[in-house]
């Protein structure tokens, strides 16, 4: 897969892409979200055989914007749904647009060649910032979890569930 929209590309993650990845995930600012506060360590190695097996059903994604590396997707195809996860990793590139375009660019791939009937995602109720940007796009929100799961640091948290079906693509 390589999407690009002007300065905007989306493209396989590959082995080349492991250090960085594995920089990313390890800073706990990038990661507290996800619920790793203190980040998590990667084996290098293990990414690398993780990533050169990977097939069209599950794919980790690079993003670039000006040729630079500034953040990863994801998604995983089950039966007739899409699960996506997105981070922009780089916080000088957060608010200003690039995920909302980034995002339905991604969603346009998995509906018109992947051939989903729906997206669907989650993020911690916490991260109003992605509600907002999820729900301009037209994703519903179908579920909230209160308390339903704890975190690195031993902290409860909760999660909101969304779905996006390809009529309510905006």
């Amino acid at each position: 897969m390589y999407l690009k929209n002007d300065n905007l590309v989306i493209r396989h993650a590959t082995v080349d892409d492991v250090q960085i990845l594995c920089h990313w995930w390890s800073d706990g600012k990038i990661m507290a979200h996800a619920g790793f506060p203190n980040g998590i360590n990667t084996d290098a190695d293990e990414l690398k055989e993780k990533l050169k097996n990977e097939t069209d059903a599950s794919r980790r994604l690079i993003i670039e914007i000006d040729s630079n590396r500034v953040g990863e997707m994801s998604y995983r195809i089950q039966g007739d749904a899409a699960e996506i996860g997105i981070k922009i990793c780089n916080f000088s590139y957060q608010e200003k647009g690039y995920g909302t375009r980034i995002l339905k660019m991604l969603i346009k791939y998995l509906f018109d060649e992947m051939k989903v009937k729906k997206v669907i995602l989650d993020t911690n109720l916490s991260n109003t910032r992605a509600q907002h940007v999820y729900e301009k796009i037209g994703f519903k929100k179908v579920a909230v979890r209160i308390n339903s799961w704890t975190d690195q640091l031993g902290v409860l948290q909760s999660a909101v569930d969304y779905e996006l079906r390809r009529e309510d693509f905006a």
